[in-house]
Order: C-alpha cells, then sequence, then structure tokens
C-alpha cells in the first residue's frame, strides 16, 4: 500500500511539472543484446520501453543479430560512439566486453548489463534470474507434485554458467532436503529439441520408476516433453521446464509440462532503464558528505535477482502472445 501511494505522489507530482523524474526525448538509451531477433529479449526492451514512457525519454533496440562476440563489439563500440544517455547491455562474453564497458564508462555513458554479466568492468549493476534459486524453485515444486519420493532426471547444458547453476541448485535442494527422492540422470540436451528427446527417452529406457525431470533450457523442456508424450508417459512423468517459449507454452496448456519457469526478463528491462536514468540524470546520492563519484561508491546494487514465476495450467494464458 506504501508504494502505490508512493507511485501516485510521484504520478501527480510529474503531472505539476515538478517531479525530477522527467526527462527529454532528446535523451536516447540504447538496449543492446546478441542474436537479436529472438523472442527472449522482446520482453526486457517492452520493460525498458514502458519504463522511459515513464520517464519521458526514448529508447532504441539493437545487437549482434548472431552469436558472434567480435560481432557484438563491434555494435557496441558503435552505440558508443554515439553517446547515448545510458546502455543496457546482455554479454555474450563477459571479457571480451570489459573494454567497450570500460571506455563508454569513461567517456560518462552509463552501463548496466542485465540477463549475462560482465563482472571484472566497470559497469554500475547487473539485473538477472538467480540461476541457483531457480534450480532450488524447480526442485521443490517436483517435490511437492510427488510427495517428496520418487527419482528424478535433468537435462541440461554442460559448459554453460547459467544452466550449470540451474542444474546445481536443483541437485543440491533435492539431495539435501529431499532424502527420498534421488537424481539418476543427468543429460546433455545440447540445447536442441530432437536431442533432448533422445536423451529423454534413454532416461526412461534406463529409469522406467522415474517420477519427474528438470530442463534447464527452453528447448530441452519441449524435446522432452515430445519424448515422455511419445512414451504415453505423462500421467507418470512430471515435467518442470525454463522459459516461456511458444512450444513450452503449449505443453503447459496441455498439461505435457506441468510448471515452467519464467524469468523477470521485464524487470530486467524496466529497471535497467530506471536505473540508468537516475544515473544520467544525477539523482543517486547514498552518502551525506560529499559524493559517491570522489568517494569511489558505487549508488547502485551490484546485483538485483529479477526473480522466477512458475507457469503452470492455472496462469499460462496470460503469458500466452508474450
Amino acid at each position: 500500500m506504501v508504494f502505490a501511494l508512493t507511485l501516485s505522489f510521484v504520478g501527480m507530482a510529474a503531472a505539476q511539472g515538478d517531479s525530477p523524474l522527467q526527462g527529454s526525448m532528446e535523451d536516447e538509451y540504447v538496449m543492446v543484446t546478441f542474436v537479436s531477433g529472438i523472442e527472449y529479449w522482446k520482453p526486457a526492451y517492452r520493460g525498458m520501453e514502458e519504463a522511459a514512457a515513464n520517464l519521458g525519454v526514448s529508447t532504441r533496440y539493437t545487437g549482434a543479430t548472431d552469436y558472434d562476440i567480435n560481432q557484438q563489439v563491434t555494435v557496441l563500440e558503435q552505440v558508443i560512439s554515439q553517446q547515448p544517455a545510458g546502455i543496457l547491455l546482455t554479454c555474450i562474453n563477459p571479457d571480451a566486453l570489459v573494454g567497450p564497458i570500460n571506455r563508454a564508462m569513461e567517456a560518462g555513458i552509463p552501463v548496466v548489463t542485465f540477463d549475462a554479466d560482465s563482472p571484472n568492468s566497470n559497469r554500475y549493476s547487473f539485473l538477472a534470474t538467480s540461476n541457483y534459486e531457480a534450480g532450488v524453485k524447480a526442485a521443490n515444486y517436483l517435490a511437492d507434485l510427488n510427495d517428496e519420493e520418487g527419482n528424478l532426471g535433468l537435462i541440461t547444458i554442460p559448459g554453460q554458467l547459467n544452466h550449470e547453476e540451474r542444474a546445481r541448485g536443483f541437485q543440491e535442494t533435492i539431495a539435501n532436503d529431499y532424502p527420498n527422492m534421488e537424481v539418476v540422470s543427468v543429460q546433455d540436451g545440447q540445447s536442441d529439441q530432437a536431442a533432448s528427446a533422445r536423451a529423454m527417452g534413454s532416461m526412461i529406457q534406463a529409469n522406467p520408476d522415474l517420477v519427474g525431470v528438470f530442463t534447464t533450457e527452453a528447448s530441452t523442456g519441449v524435446g522432452a516433453a515430445t519424448a515422455v508424450e511419445e512414451a504415453n508417459m505423462v500421467d507418470n512423468i512430471d515435467i518442470v521446464s525454463f522459459d516461456t517459449d511458444p512450444g513450452t507454452l503449449d505443453f503447459v496448456e496441455s498439461g505435457v509440462i506441468d510448471a515452467t519457469l519464467a524469468q523477470g526478463t521485464w524487470n530486467m528491462g524496466y529497471w535497467g532503464q530506471m536505473f540508468l536514468f537516475h544515473l544520467k540524470e544525477g539523482l543517486l546520492n547514498p552518502i551525506e558528505n560529499g559524493n559517491w563519484q570522489e568517494a569511489g561508491i558505487n549508488p547502485l546494487p551490484d546485483y538485483v535477482d529479477t526473480g522466477v514465476n512458475l507457469v503452470t495450467q492455472d496462469n499460462v494464458e496470460f503469458y500466452m502472445g508474450e
């Protein structure tokens, strides 16, 4: 209630022209991604656009069209040369982008990262899903579905930190909190539906008493769901997947996938834009004596967990068409 009242007050002040949270449409903030055409980035940019509309500033979306480190570096360098008001960036590679990020900061262009970080750079803040906690949530949900008993499987992408963290959160939660459950099979989904379907089929053959599986990525979830459906095991094996691509949501709607974890990508865009605006407009003053620049203090939280939500048959309709 207090939060709602605060927002109402800010809205009234803005209407009266007294709020500092009113910028200029000449100030352009830029989101830079990689594989820029995929659906995943759309909610994040929508969040950024909505924050910008509330603040009276403009935004632009760009990025590397391919999964190519050099291409994203080139795009980012081009954006920096245009002197935008701020940059909201997801990093294809943490080390390759340190130089460009630091150059932007030195040029007075605030940089906030989201979804994938460059922690050794001088960026102000990183907004993302806590992948470990997402794995914990998946473990708890599968345990609840199965009265905390039975054998489980895991289909993940080895070698990718975000997937490894999701897998670790899942495995450690099952091992530590559910003594009557065990992760009996871990398979590589190769970020491919066909490969994941084969992995799921092999898992079922080797473990006919399997009660559930967690897939750490959307295509692996669709592949696993396809295999479970083809094996006529929908009533026997519960699936928790990740993200909200159309194929995953269709399987949730039909009940083949019991739940999927929706990342807070809108939050990443919305609050990333808010952070950049506050930096650009000099609205942050976390210390009483002097300014934070002179003190060498970061005025923003270094990391913000934007959370995950469970999408089930009960609420999947609200995610359809995202």
